[in-house]
């Protein structure tokens, strides 16, 4: 007998340049663009289906029990705490993610946010088309510092796959890199990488990049205690989760001057909320959470999404975070 198989907000990884097709195949398919986020909604939208997938569309405890015919759960991300996986395993519902699909997407955007932190390409270019190149009585004008990465060291919170990426772009650029993970890996060590503890990652590094999940230990681990710690003049990316930064506390940085630049691609809240303290923050780049969404990258997820359904249907579930 055929399965029923509904997609409750597919149009982030999907917005009609991808196909279904491999999903498909397996049942009769539902695709969402999106669910809003109320109770009723969600099990309305599940209907009697049998195999769900999610990308941030939450699945609590009340949702799995009343949407009572779910067998699996496929989330459309690396992250999965939007499911209550806790109360999946209870009412035997196979939940699995997708785990690194995004990693040279991610790697390559937060190296992107760092060079735009140093040389400002997006300013200067909006200065050349409103004249200001045009009207300028030298041949070469900035509006900011330009700053080159060659010897400075960067600190990468989080040593996962995209840790490793970001790590290995940096060198290239001549970076030094101090790294702090629950788990070293001794391996990576060189003469231009080395593990260290958190606060000697903290007082030496120009640039830090967070690349760590989000769990209890790390939330809000940028903090008034920990950028007081730093260099004065450290720059700060964040293409990790939005939640591992007291924004209001980053905000007041960044206005301080002690961090001299940020740039976020995740923030607490998402979309972000017209008074996050960021937005109002100076020298401070925001992006809507597009790091990962190359259109190689999102291939990679709907291929995994494929294959950790066919595994699940056929008795050999891979991926399974529950």
């Amino acid at each position: 007998m055929s399965k029923k198989i509904v997609v409750l907000d597919g149009y982030t990884l999907n917005p009609g340049d991808l196909s279904w097709a491999g999903i498909e195949q397996f049942g009769d398919l539902k695709v969402y663009d999106r669910t809003g986020f109320d109770s009723n909604t969600i099990i309305e939208a599940i209907g009697d289906a049998e195999i769900v997938f999610t990308n941030k569309t939450p699945l609590p405890a009340e949702v799995l029990k009343r949407a009572s015919n779910i067998k699996y759960i496929g989330v459309l991300a690396t992250g999965y705490n939007v499911v209550d996986v806790v109360a999946a395993k209870a009412l035997g519902i196979t939940v699995t993610n997708i785990p690194s699909y995004g990693t040279t997407a991610v790697a390559q955007f937060t190296m992107a946010l760092l060079l735009e932190l140093c040389h400002h390409i997006g300013a200067h270019n909006q200065a050349v088309q409103s004249g200001e190149w045009t009207k300028s009585v030298d041949f070469c004008f900035w509006n900011s510092p330009l700053i080159e990465l060659e010897g400075k060291t960067m600190g990468i919170i989080g040593f996962g796959r995209i840790g490793q990426a970001t790590a290995k772009m940096a060198q290239a650029f001549g970076l030094n890199i101090l790294a702090y993970s629950r788990t070293p890996k001794p391996e990576f060590e060189s003469e231009t990488l080395k593990f260290v503890e958190l606060d000697e990652l903290l007082a030496k590094s120009d640039v830090i990049s967070l690349h760590c999940p989000l769990f209890e230990e790390t939330e809000g681990m940028i903090n008034n205690t920990n950028i007081n710690k730093m260099k004065d003049g450290v720059m700060l990316i964040n293409t990790s989760r939005g939640g591992l930064v007291i924004e209001a506390d980053l905000a007041e940085a960044l206005n301080s001057g002690k961090i001299s630049g940020a740039a976020v691609d995740v923030v607490s809240k998402e979309p972000i909320s017209a008074d996050n303290p960021l937005l109002k923050a100076k020298n401070c780049i925001i992006t809507p959470h597009i790091a990962w969404a190359t259109k190689a990258a999102r291939t990679r997820l709907m291929a995994t999404a494929v294959n950790n359904l066919e595994s699940f249907l056929n008795g050999k579930s891979v991926n399974v975070v529950n």
